[in-house]
């Protein structure tokens, strides 16, 4: 792959719990919502698993996807294609983060940073569908990943 090495580490607080966020993440049908105007492989399963591959595209540029690994708190995903590397996201109540890191031709920390963005909006539709506290949602790049 041409391109240069570049990675973006992004965290964002929003009001809703661990397993509200995990299902957005790792069931294809809630990822579909927030991902837009990304698109996924149709045919997916209910849940992302290990060993999975599928591709998702962003008008001609594709992407493809192979499931790492999958917890309650972890999704780890190997990219190839328009990224050559991995996109890992870690989650807890209220916060989700999420490391890209690869070799692209494209600047990938604007595309990460709107994807985040969108997920953000979505969580706090979630919360905004359950109670009042859906406005509170930050966003900070550069986290320090260290647990």
């Amino acid at each position: 792959m041409f391109g240069t090495f570049q990675d973006s580490a992004i965290r964002i607080e929003v009001a809703v719990a661990a397993p509200d966020i995990q299902k957005s993440l790792v069931q294809p049908q809630q990822v579909r919502q927030w991902l837009w105007p990304q698109t996924l492989s149709p045919g997916l399963p209910e849940f992302l698993e290990p060993g999975l591959s599928f591709t998702s595209h962003l008008g001609a540029i594709a992407l493809h996807h192979h499931v790492d690994q999958v917890s309650d708190h972890r999704l780890r995903l190997l990219v190839a294609g328009a990224i050559d590397g991995f996109h890992e996201w870690q989650w807890g109540n209220g916060w989700v983060q999420s490391r890209l890191e690869g070799i692209s031709m494209l600047p990938i920390n604007l595309a990460h940073t709107a994807q985040l963005w969108r997920l953000q909006q979505f969580l706090s539709g979630l919360k905004s569908n359950g109670g009042p506290d859906a406005a509170r949602a930050s966003i900070w790049s550069g986290f320090d990943h260290e647990h």
